[in-house]
Parts: structure tokens; sequence; C-alpha cells
């Protein structure tokens, strides 16, 4: 494949670092080097009929409201330059930060994406862009119904090709999380029944699928682990909130089932507060399941002391290969190409990540 054959030749030139990375790592990069805003967080990735696309929103600092939704389009040159593609100025002439972009491109083509607009994550509200030939143009944004935020921060999972199960969750009634199930194309909404009880004060869940109708979400915690609920039947009914086995430093996770059946989850492998986001973030590390309860240490991404590695996005391409996309020190997105059939599972004693 040209995408493939493109990732050697950057990784070769450009990645000084190539020889001392694990073998599994095949390429590592930023997306860009300079950009028109000076901060960028909450990045996403999709692999479109002509290869990947990312979003994230950038400003002069999250919250402000002069953050937008940026968008690149990876082609043999490169990531293309950034280019904004949604704001927050409402037809008043209003304008509000953009939050948390989600990229999904459907089996037919078409690219969506889910951004949220509003002046913090208490009150919110979510959007919808659509591009029919991988984001050189877009709709004009909609808005989602009231009660509907669309996927919070994590992708969609199509599930048996009509519904799209939407990880989602709320801030404004203390921390919850919960499920928006739609039509593929995002038109009729409704919210999936979940376990009642103590909500743990979780967000942001990302969706990994076990079985035919067999879905796991796990979510980051206030309180620092990650924590599970599963469906039995596609998405309909969620059952009780469970902890794993693995820390939370109050920072976004996402994971994926791969083509094989194991999963992946990259996330920050440590738990103890300390800074104003809410924890440490760094370093950022991937693991591997074969039951997405039960996870074995794989790779260090990053690591820096004080340093913020956080908000990863990842998928695998058709090719077999996994895109990792993460926040590099609030200034710059990282993109990773994994090999998952190189990566060898390391036992964690005690939640511990081996040395």
């Amino acid at each position: 494949m040209k995408l493939a054959c493109f990732c050697f030749v950057v990784c070769f030139a450009s990645c000084a670092q190539k020889s001392t990375m694990p073998d599994a790592v095949v390429l590592r990069e930023f997306l860009y080097v300079s950009a028109p805003f000076p901060e960028c967080h909450a990045s996403t990735i999709a692999f479109t009929t002509e290869g990947l696309v990312a979003a994230w929103f950038g400003g002069t600092a999250e919250k402000n409201d002069d953050v937008e939704i940026w968008f690149s389009r990876r082609g043999e040159g490169g990531w293309s330059a950034p280019l904004s593609v949604a704001d927050g100025v409402d037809d008043s002439g209003s304008r509000y930060p953009c939050w948390n972009p989600v990229l999904h491109a459907d089996p037919g083509g078409r690219l969506y994406l889910y951004y949220k607009v509003g002046p913090d994550p208490t009150s919110w509200w979510g959007m919808l862009k659509t591009s029919d030939d991988q984001g050189r143009s877009w709709s004009e944004a909609r808005r989602l119904p009231d009660n509907m935020l669309g996927p919070v921060r994590n992708k969609p999972l199509l599930v048996h090709g009509d519904r799209l199960v939407c990880p989602s969750s709320t801030e404004h009634d203390g921390w919850r999380i919960h499920m928006e199930l739609s039509d593929p194309e995002g038109r009729n909404w409704r919210l999936a029944k979940m376990e009642s009880g103590d909500p743990a004060e979780v967000i942001q869940p990302t969706l990994l699928k076990l079985g035919a109708d067999t879905l796991l979400a796990l979510s980051r915690n206030k309180h620092g682990n990650i924590m599970a609920c599963i469906s039995a039947d596609a998405g309909e009914k969620w059952g009780s909130l469970f902890a794993i086995a693995l820390p939370n430093p109050n920072s976004g996770i996402d994971g994926i089932t791969l083509a094989d059946g194991r999963h992946l989850m990259v996330y920050n492998h440590t738990s103890t507060p300390e800074n104003r986001w809410g924890g440490p973030r760094s370093p950022i590390n991937l693991a591997i399941s074969d039951d997405g309860i039960n996870w074995k240490a794989a790779l260090v991404l990053d690591d820096e002391p004080g340093a913020e590695f956080s908000y990863p996005a990842v998928i695998q391409a058709p090719d077999g290969m996994v895109h990792i996309l993460y926040t590099w020190k609030r200034k710059r997105i990282r993109h990773l190409v994994i090999d998952p059939y190189k990566l060898v599972g390391v036992e964690m004693r005690d939640g511990t990540w081996p040395d």
C-alpha cells in the first residue's frame, strides 16, 4: 500500500530515534510542527477511502472562545497543514469555544465530524458536520437534539450495520456516562438504558466489542482507576459499573478491538493527582488484552516527568496497522503507527507497570 511505503520513508528520514524504538513501532511523527494556534488538545483519527484524516481543537487555550476544530488529511507528502473546519459562532454572532471532535467514517464513504460547542463541559451542546469528499468540504453544522451530545470524546461503534452506539457522558450533575443510539446518518437519536446506582464519577467511555452483541465500555474516573460496564444486547442496556485493575489519573483513554479479536488501550498508567488537570499525564502507555478486563503491559509511548501526553485516539487501518494520536505537551499532536502483531504483553502485578 502507498501508506505503508510512505510510513517507512518518513520514519527513516525523520525519526532519529527509530533504532532505539521497539520493533512494533513503525512510525513516530507530529501532525504539524507549526500552526496558527498556540495550544491544542483532544485529537481524533479516522480512515477514509483515501486514507487517514485527523481533527483536534486548537486556540489560545482550552475554554477560550477562539478555540476551533482543526483538520488534516494525510497524503503521500505527509499531513496537510491544519485547516479550521468548525467554530463556535452561532446565528446571533455570539462565539463560544469548541471541544472534543470525534471523526467517524461510515462504510459508504461519508465522513462525520461530531464536536461540542459551549462555555464549558457542564453546559456545552452537540454539533455535527458531514463530508462526502474525505474532508475537503463540509456541510453546514447542525445541532443535535437538546438531550444528545453525540460521542463525547471517543469514536462511536457501528453495530450490525444499522446502529451507531455513541459513548457519551455529562458533567452538569456530577460525572455520569450514558450511551446514545442513532441510525448511521445521525438523524434519529435515543438513549440506551443504563443500570441505576452510584455514577462513580466517570466520563468519556471508549467501546470494545467482545462478541456479536456483547460490548464493553471503559471509562475515565476521578478516583484513580478505570471503570467498566457491559452490554449483552448490542448497546441497548448496560450493566453496573465495576473497576478493572488499571489506574487512571483523571485523564482520557481510548481503546480498540483488533481484527484478530484482541483489544488495545492507550492510557496514562498512573493515578496520583499532581497537576491542574487532575493528575499526572505522563507516561502514556499501550496495554493489550484478550478479554478487555485483564490487561498486559505492551509499550510506553512517551514519558517525561512533568510533561503532558494525553487524550489518545486509536484505530486500526485496513492494512492491519494501528494508528494512535495523542496530545503532546498541549503544543502538538503526535502520531504513532504500531504493528499489533509484534506486540508482546507482559504481566502486571498489582497494577504495576513492569520495568
